[in-house]
């Protein structure tokens, strides 16, 4: 499935045990010797009642990520379409807590997903002594790290995320968002994804961007983020400090895959 162009492969682990997760994302995603893929995600039960369903992901390096906000829109669609669920709303028990995915249902079809994505974090800021004229970003976590740097080169994302996923300042590693505020008031946006580099899409980045933009006089409480394989609507509600964010899901295909031991 994608969300935007974010590809995961996605097994429903209720059926299907993955002993070894790690082992299977490294393998499987690989886009010439495996099926192809940004990294993998389990799908399962929820061990606590405050969530119907849970969610683990794996990144193409095997590392395991907290949370990605494209690969739950995915799920959504997934557990409703599938009949595993009739609920239109579903708690999704993720790393970074539990998620509500709010189903836009037309004919029985997942047509988008809003996700409350919860309040974002804030740390100090960080600023790049690198010597490449980079301007100051903005740290923003969304359960997971991202930094966010407004520029009108973001085709610098492969060279310059690549280094910054790694600086030093991110003990844990970082995502990188290079982002653009158009004329029109969308902004564009490449990610460097920790564990996966460069990918058509990031939710939790785009969620990290719009309040990035937010808090540095860039653009209201909604933004419109035009990423490499989409677009995604986020809102950063002032009631609640809550990020939510819209967007669609699709499948590409099934199929059966050696279970990776």
């Amino acid at each position: 499935m994608h969300g935007c162009g974010n590809d995961y492969i996605y097994v429903n682990t209720m059926e299907y045990d993955i002993a070894h997760p790690q082992v299977a994302a490294i393998a499987w995603s690989d886009r010439h010797k495996g099926i192809g893929s940004d990294g993998l995600v389990l799908i399962g039960r929820s061990p606590i009642p405050e969530a119907d369903f849970s969610m683990r992901i794996f990144n193409a390096d095997g590392s395991e990520a907290m949370m990605c906000g494209n690969a739950s829109r995915c799920i959504g669609k997934y557990l409703f379409e599938r009949g595993l669920t009739s609920k239109k709303k579903i708690r999704l028990l993720t790393l970074s807590g539990v998620k509500t995915l709010a189903l836009h249902i037309n004919d029985g079809i997942v047509e988008s997903v809003t996700v409350d994505m919860l309040a974002p974090a804030f740390e100090v800021e960080s600023q790049f002594d690198d010597g490449r004229g980079l301007d100051k970003g903005t740290f923003v976590s969304m359960g997971n790290p991202h930094y966010v740097i407004f520029t009108d080169n973001i085709d610098q994302v492969g060279e310059t995320g690549r280094t910054l996923e790694h600086h030093p300042a991110f003990p844990q590693r970082s995502n990188i968002e290079f982002a653009r505020v158009e004329n029109d008031g969308r902004i564009r946006t490449r990610v460097w994804e920790r564990g996966s580099g460069i990918t058509q899409a990031c939710g939790t980045g785009a969620c990290a961007t719009a309040v990035a933009a937010c808090i540095t006089g860039r653009a209201g409480r909604t933004s419109d983020i035009v990423m490499d394989g989409g677009t995604l609507h986020i809102e950063w509600r002032e009631t609640d400090s809550h990020v939510l964010m819209t967007g669609p899901a699709e499948f590409v295909f099934d199929g059966e895959a050696e279970i990776m031991e």
